[in-house]
């Protein structure tokens, strides 16, 4: 059976949950903190690592910067696709899954977020998507991840959640820490007009520590670490693990 992550049948299933229209509504304060936070000079080339059906892809070449789009999921690539040519926005969308996708001294800057790390059951496949954005980075060039930490989930955490999407439409979540705190496994339910669809969500829990920790271990140094994409600190009212990095200058 192929993992979660490389079933199509998953992510469409998702999809409005999780690009749906308040997800898109917080994509403006969301590219806002983004360049804040990066900094990029006008016109850089950013490359957004799981760009899904480009939330933030668009909007950031909207404000001129030359984004490149990878994803390994073709059907939310044509969306963008479908999208940015409705705006005559010069995107380059490449099919492509994380683990592979390398340009040598490409980008200006990288994104990779909502939790779009750590889906791997063998860690060094986690280090290998490292050492491919290292390399994919001009010197000087900085990287910024965004995910549900790992302090954060120990804060919030809930084994059991439910909720009413519409009249018609109840999602259910269960969730299980394994691994010592290293590993987060979550079961997935939506009952809509009676039938229930159900996928298992797996991944990597990563602290502050550990994520710089694999990042400095593939090149990366100057660390800043924010609770959020608007750069509020990284402690106990934290709602987000955002790290920014950087390539060193040669």
């Amino acid at each position: 059976m192929r993992p979660w992550h490389e079933d199509d049948s998953f992510w469409h299933t998702w999809a409005p949950e999780m690009f749906g229209e308040q997800a898109h509504l917080r994509a403006t304060a969301e590219v806002e903190g983004i360049v804040q936070l990066l900094q990029p000079a006008e016109g850089a080339a950013i490359l957004d690592l799981c760009c899904g059906p480009g939330r933030l892809t668009l909007p950031l070449a909207r404000l001129g910067y030359r984004m490149t789009g990878v994803d390994r999921t073709e059907a939310y690539l044509a969306t963008l696709r479908e999208l940015a040519q409705a705006e005559g926005l010069p995107v380059e969308i490449i099919h492509e899954d994380m683990r592979r996708f390398r340009r040598e001294g490409a980008f200006d800057a990288a994104i990779n977020v909502f939790t779009s790390f750590g889906y791997f059951d063998d860690q060094d496949e986690d280090r290998q998507v490292a050492r491919n954005l290292f390399a994919s980075l001009r010197p000087g060039g900085a990287l910024l991840m965004e995910m549900m930490g790992k302090e954060i989930l120990a804060r919030i955490f809930q084994p059991r959640r439910w909720q009413w999407i519409d009249d018609d439409t109840i999602r259910l979540d269960e969730t299980e820490v394994a691994r010592d705190w290293t590993w987060v496994r979550n079961r997935w339910m939506m009952i809509r007009g009676g039938e229930r669809t159900e996928h298992i969500v797996e991944h990597r829990i990563y602290s502050a520590a550990e994520l710089t920790a694999l990042l400095a271990e593939a090149g990366f140094a100057d660390f800043e670490v924010c609770g959020h994409l608007s750069g509020t600190p990284y402690d106990h009212e934290a709602k987000r693990l955002v790290v920014l990095a950087r390539k060193p200058e040669e």
